[in-house]
């Protein structure tokens, strides 16, 4: 049985070094189409940040709910990237990225208008779904239309860079469409991304798929939903309102669920997860970096941005703008990560990468009584540095290291980890803030049921409140949030710091050569 991935190439623009294809100018043109999606996807997990305040005071949600706002997509993508991946695989990664592609536009418009929290929420779950179509297949793509060693490696840089670039500007795009529009017009940008690659993907990128694919295993998504969605809510709910019965059940379930989907993909025959391609120790640590690196920027974005806007007082434009050195940095540091890595080993540059991520939320923390704009500038130029050479050299680790016709299953496996690092920096890093600032907001006598649940939730209710009452008691309650919220974001930084440390140290022993560990 061939194990060759079936490609459908154009021979007049490719051409061999020894039996190496190099890519030639189709390819790499290919390459800049893929961007866009990527761009959008990355875009979008951050852009919103920005919004936060804007749909804080116009829908009026709780911290819970708001935290969801953010979560629910990513949260769906990392449930369905790992099977969106495997059906790639099965169906064609081209045809899977238009289909997802076109529905990720229409729901994208559909979220844009959105009259409720809970709409909101429920347009970006369907987001998510149609998200996890795009993401396995332009990295896997990438791996049959690059099959030579260098360029693909640079290729992959340009696909993490524009990752780390989207999710560095999203606060810009955001800054700029905030500053002339609603919130709902963050939602829109997706039309001007997806219509090239609609109309050109069909030119510019060669279909690939697995010549002898295996059916899907549905138990084991269901399983993969069932323990993602309820650790998540069981992270928020004992955050919020503490050791509850409610929280307590949500974490047993996700527990169970994903005890139970480890023990099915151990048996079967198709598995959804490939586990054992986690004993090979370079895939395994790359896949912690990947979930990591992603972690500390969407944890750090989105505290600064409330910061920015509510704290200082910065307008969405002119606080995007103060963040655009660190993206300029993302993007010149992954590819600059991709020749390091000819001399270095590839673990090193991972290592450094975190290591520079903690020294980011280090800055934060050894500054937290002066959070001036600088400060913010500085440390998210340091964390964007080693999230752009992080990601990087762990993406090109994952693909590398399997073969090409299972290089869907590897990219949603790449992919989740992606995912999960921006559900989980969210959630628990989001968590940790919004407890610390209920625990030392101090709220004025007199407030009603409903001003005192909203001023003592969120930083953007507080202040929304503030605007409702006399000048006296509202400057009080500004000052008293403010002060609660930088005073959770020195918590979380000291959290986050010691994170990276320890999971610095985790791939440093996980990734060293055999003889070394032995």
């Amino acid at each position: 049985m061939s194990t060759t991935a079936t490609i459908r190439t154009h021979p007049d623009d490719s051409r061999r070094v020894g039996s190496t294809p190099r890519a030639g100018r189709r390819e790499w043109l290919g390459l800049v189409l893929l961007m866009l999606p990527v761009l959008l996807i990355s875009v979008d997990n951050t852009v919103l940040s920005f919004a936060l305040p804007a749909i804080s005071l116009d829908l009026r949600p709780s911290s819970t709910t708001l935290l969801w706002i953010v979560d629910i997509y990513p949260l769906v993508l990392a449930g369905l990237l790992v099977a969106m991946g495997t059906l790639g695989d099965r169906v064609g990664r081209r045809r899977l990225l238009l289909i997802g592609a076109t529905g990720f536009g229409v729901v994208s418009v559909l979220a844009a208008f959105a009259p409720t929290a809970e709409l909101l929420i429920a347009a970006r779950a369907v987001m998510g779904f149609f998200g996890a179509m795009i993401m396995p297949s332009t990295l896997s793509l990438l791996r049959s239309m690059f099959r030579d060693a260098r360029q693909r490696t640079l290729a992959i840089a340009v696909w993490a860079g524009a990752f780390a670039a989207g999710s560095s500007l999203g606060p810009i795009v955001g800054g700029v469409v905030l500053q002339h529009f609603a919130w709902g017009a963050v939602f829109l940008i997706a039309v001007p991304f997806l219509l090239p690659l609609v109309a050109f993907a069909g030119w510019l990128v060669p279909e690939s798929k697995d010549p002898a694919p295996l059916r899907i295993d549905v138990v084991s998504v269901i399983l993969s939903l069932l323990t993602l969605a309820p650790l998540v809510f069981a992270i928020k709910t004992l955050a919020h309102d503490g050791i509850v019965p409610l929280g307590v059940a949500a974490l047993v379930l996700g527990l169970a669920a994903g005890a139970l989907f480890l023990r099915r993909q151990l048996r079967i025959d198709n598995p959804l997860l490939d586990l054992s391609l986690f004993r090979h120790a370079p895939f395994a640590g790359s896949v912690l970096a990947n979930f990591l690196a992603v972690f500390s920027l969407v944890g750090f974005l989105f505290f600064v941005s409330q910061h920015l806007q509510l704290v200082l007082g910065l307008d969405p434009l002119a606080a995007g703008l103060l963040l655009l050195p660190g993206a300029v940095l993302s993007v010149c540091a992954g590819l600059a990560a991709a020749f390091i890595v000819r001399r270095v080993p590839p673990r090193l540059v991972i290592v450094g990468g975190i290591l520079l991520s903690a020294a980011g939320f280090g800055l934060i923390v050894l500054l937290r009584e002066n959070l001036s704009a600088g400060v913010i500038m500085l440390a998210f130029g340091v964390l964007s540095v080693g999230v752009g050479a992080a990601e990087t050299i762990s993406n090109d680790t994952i693909i590398s290291s399997v073969p090409p016709e299972k290089a869907g299953a590897a990219a949603g496996v790449s992919e989740t980890a992606y995912e999960l690092g921006a559900v989980l920096g969210t959630a628990v890093l989001g968590a940790i803030l919004a407890a610390s600032y209920r625990a030392s907001v101090v709220l004025p006598d007199g407030l009603g049921r409903g001003a005192t649940a909203q001023a003592g939730e969120t930083l953007g209710g507080a202040l929304g409140v503030a605007g409702e009452l006399p000048a006296t008691q509202a400057s009080a309650l500004a000052e008293s949030a403010r002060a609660a919220f930088d005073s959770g974001v020195g918590v979380t930084s000291i959290i986050a710091v010691v994170l990276m440390l320890v999971a610095a140290a985790v791939v440093q022993l996980s990734m060293r050569p055999r003889r070394a560990r032995a």
